[in-house]
C-alpha cells in the first residue's frame, strides 16, 4: 500500500505544482507547438520514470535500434496495465502521442497535459468521431509525430501475457494512410505491478521490446489486408520468447 500512496501522491503533486508551467506551455503551443510538446514530453518522461521507480518497476529496454531516428511511426503494443503508458513515454525518445479512450477528455488537468503530449481521444462508440481521430493520427505521423496505439481496445487482464486479444484493424489505418512504418512493441511485467493484486503495488521486472519495423509496402496483399493480425503475431512471438526466458 505504501508504494500505491507514493505513486498517487507524486502524480497528484505533479498535476498541482506544475499548473503554472502547464498554462505557459499551452500558450507557447499556439506559436511553437513543437517546442511546447518537446518540453512537456521531457517533463513527463522524467516524472514517469520516477513513478515507475516508486512502484518498484525495474525496466529493461530492448530493440531501441529498431526505431527509425527520423520521421513519425506507428507504435503498436499489447495492453496489460496503465503502467504501459508510463513505460512508453519514459523510454521512447521520439515526439510521441498516445491514443487514449475518449472518457479521458473529461479529466481536468490530465486532459490538458495529454493535449500537450499530442494525445488523441478515440470514441469507439461514435464511428464518425472515431474516423476523425484516425485522420488526426494520420496528419500527426505525416508531420513527424509518432503515435502509440493499443489495438486490443482495452487492458487485457488475462493472467497469460501471450493471450493477446485480436487487434482492431481500423486503428492501423494511421500507418497505412500516413505511409509510415509500424513498430510492434511487446510489453511484459506491467500487469504484475498493480492490476494483478489491486490496490497493492509490488516489484516487477518490466521488459519493453521494440520489434523490427513493418514496412507496409513490402507486405503481401493478404498481409496488408490483415495488418493488425500480422503485427499481433510479431508481438505474441516476442512475448512467448520472454516467457521462455523466465522459465
Amino acid at each position: 500500500m505504501i508504494r500505491f500512496i507514493l505513486v498517487a501522491l507524486c502524480l497528484l503533486l505533479y498535476l498541482l505544482l506544475f499548473i503554472p508551467t502547464m498554462l505557459v506551455l499551452l500558450i507557447v503551443k499556439r506559436f511553437k507547438p513543437v517546442t511546447s510538446s518537446a518540453i512537456a514530453q521531457t517533463m513527463v518522461r522524467i516524472t514517469f520514470r520516477l513513478l515507475l521507480f516508486l512502484a518498484g518497476a525495474k525496466v529493461e529496454v530492448r530493440g531501441s535500434e529498431n526505431i527509425p531516428k527520423d520521421g513519425g511511426v506507428l507504435f503498436v503494443s499489447n495492453h496489460r496495465s496503465y503502467f504501459d503508458i508510463l513505460a512508453g513515454y519514459a523510454y521512447t525518445y521520439k515526439p510521441l502521442g498516445f491514443v487514449a479512450k475518449y472518457e479521458m477528455i473529461k479529466v481536468p488537468l490530465l486532459k490538458q497535459w495529454m493535449d500537450l503530449l499530442n494525445c488523441l481521444f478515440l470514441n469507439r462508440k461514435d464511428i464518425k468521431q472515431g474516423l476523425k481521430t484516425i485522420l488526426q493520427g494520420v496528419e500527426k505521423v505525416k508531420s513527424g509525430i509518432s503515435i502509440w496505439i493499443c489495438p486490443e481496445g482495452t487492458r487485457n487482464l488475462n493472467d497469460d501475457v501471450t493471450n493477446v486479444k485480436d487487434f482492431k484493424e481500423g486503428s492501423l489505418k494511421i500507418a497505412e494512410k500516413g505511409k509510415v512504418p509500424v513498430i510492434p512493441v511487446a510489453i511484459y511485467g506491467t500487469y504484475e505491478i498493480w492490476e494483478q493484486h489491486l490496490p497493492f503495488m509490488k516489484k516487477s521486472n518490466v521488459i519493453i521490446e521494440y520489434g523490427e519495423p513493418i514496412i507496409i509496402s513490402e507486405l503481401s496483399d493478404d498481409e496488408k489486408k490483415k495488418l493488425g493480425a500480422y503485427a499481433r503475431d510479431k508481438i505474441v512471438n516476442m512475448l512467448e520468447n520472454m516467457v521462455k526466458e523466465k522459465r
